[in-house]
């Protein structure tokens, strides 16, 4: 098969040259400490699952959330053969976890979960012969011309759904405009009109529409009535104010500092919870508090309710979301400096409007409207955030409130899941 029937000339020229560059850099990419995991799956040294029915490629780990959302919600009863794809290793651990979860609740996936191949258009042919998908699911970005070359020209139907692109990556796209037509998706669904335009000025305006974000279907009211907030009164008291600095991230440390400071100074009776982003910023934060001269003590020293006035520096990993059920104010990190933003849907389902500095690109999914709305406060500086916080501890609203106006907003966006899987199964 001349598996550049459908191309020009010159792009014929460029997916050779393509493949070439592939070849020369493959010795490089197996000393690259990521990628040398699974590197014979990358190159196809290890099998891939012939005749599927269905081939999923998610990027990393937030793509193969969404594709966990989508397996459990195909209809039943019929086996359904899968291919599960990844760039990453997490991505590879949650892909596994989803097979072993969907099996054990009564659904028969019967899936291959491996790494990507490398996009190297002589190696994606073979991916491709193998595997023969029914059909060919992309989630969100998985742009590889390779791939969407070998797809066309072996006549496997593809589709790309929560489909999205940046400005950034429309043109970096375009550097090669002439390519992308005669390789486009045959199905493909974005997740807003602005994504969807630029789709179809990618690929050509056929077949491209809108759908809702699957992340929303995503988001799970959380159950304030277990054994994990019962288990948090050993920690903060019910009834003394309690404020959460969540996911802060080392590059806006400064910034937290001093918002820990000022709110220590405006809600002296307070106790503060202190969560970084990650842990081994812990001792960077032990001798910042040692510094500031503030009472503090680490969550793992805990045996007893902390006094008020005191800031518990977090050292413990998944109590983050039990300490915003219990929070009348919580600020969430990696939005003071341009990293893009943590999750706040996660504080606001929770039943506490969240604070956020300006920063927030990776979760403009959710919406402005949030912000207009009054669900989310969006503050431009520390002194903002710290303002904000101490407003909402001295009048804090009622959980139940939040967290049914967070439910209706998020209730409206729903759906993306059913209209994706309604998608997947009409090639099946």
């Amino acid at each position: 098969m001349n598996r550049y029937a459908a191309i020009r000339p010159v792009e014929k020229a460029a997916f050779s040259v393509y493949d070439m560059l592939w070849r020369i850099a493959l010795p490089v990419l197996r000393k690259n400490r990521r990628l040398s995991v699974g590197f014979n799956n990358r190159i196809l040294r290890s099998p891939l699952k012939g005749n599927a029915d269905i081939w999923i490629q998610a990027a990393s780990a937030g793509e193969a959330y969404l594709a966990w959302e989508l397996l459990k919600s195909l209809p039943g009863p019929r086996r359904i053969d899968t291919v599960l794809t990844t760039n990453t290793l997490q991505g590879k651990e949650i892909l596994d976890l989803a097979v072993a979860d969907i099996n054990r609740h009564g659904r028969h996936i019967e899936a291959q979960v491996t790494y990507f191949p490398f996009d190297m258009p002589s190696l994606m042919a073979r991916a491709v012969h193998r595997v023969h998908p029914r059909v060919m699911v992309l989630l969100e970005t998985e742009i590889w011309p390779g791939l969407l070359l070998a797809l066309k020209q072996h006549a496997c139907p593809t589709v790309i759904v929560n489909g999205r692109m940046t400005l950034k990556s429309f043109s970096r796209y375009k550097i090669w405009p002439a390519v992308w037509p005669p390789i486009g998706p045959d199905r493909i669904l974005a997740i807003s009109k602005e994504d969807a335009g630029r789709f179809a000025a990618l690929f050509g305006h056929s077949g491209v529409t809108t759908m809702p974000n699957i992340k929303f279907d995503r988001v799970q009211k959380t159950d304030d009535t277990g054994n994990a907030l019962g288990t948090f009164d050993s920690v903060v008291e019910r009834g003394v104010d309690f404020a959460v600095l969540g996911s802060v991230r080392r590059e806006e440390e400064t910034d937290v500092q001093q918002i820990l400071c000022d709110l220590n100074a405006r809600q002296p009776d307070a106790v503060i919870g202190l969560f970084p982003r990650h842990l081994h910023r812990v001792p960077h934060w032990r001798d910042v508090l040692h510094r500031l001269d503030l009472s503090w003590e680490l969550r793992s020293a805990i045996t007893t309710p902390v006094k008020a006035g005191r800031v518990i520096l977090w050292d413990v990993f998944g109590e983050l979301n039990t300490a915003y059920q219990r929070a009348s104010a919580a600020f969430v990190g990696g939005s003071l400096a341009p990293l893009g933003g943590q999750n706040f849907l996660e504080p606001l389902i929770a039943g506490v409007t969240p604070v956020i500095g300006p920063h927030w690109k990776n979760f403009a999914w959710i919406g402005a409207q949030i912000i207009s709305r009054g669900l989310v406060h969006q503050a431009d500086s520390w002194q903002d955030v710290s303002k904000c916080m101490a407003t909402d501890m001295a009048r804090p609203e009622e959980k139940k409130t939040v967290i049914s106006k967070a439910a209706a907003y998020i209730r409206k966006r729903q759906g993306g899941t059913k209209t994706a899987c309604e998608l997947i199964m009409s090639y099946l």
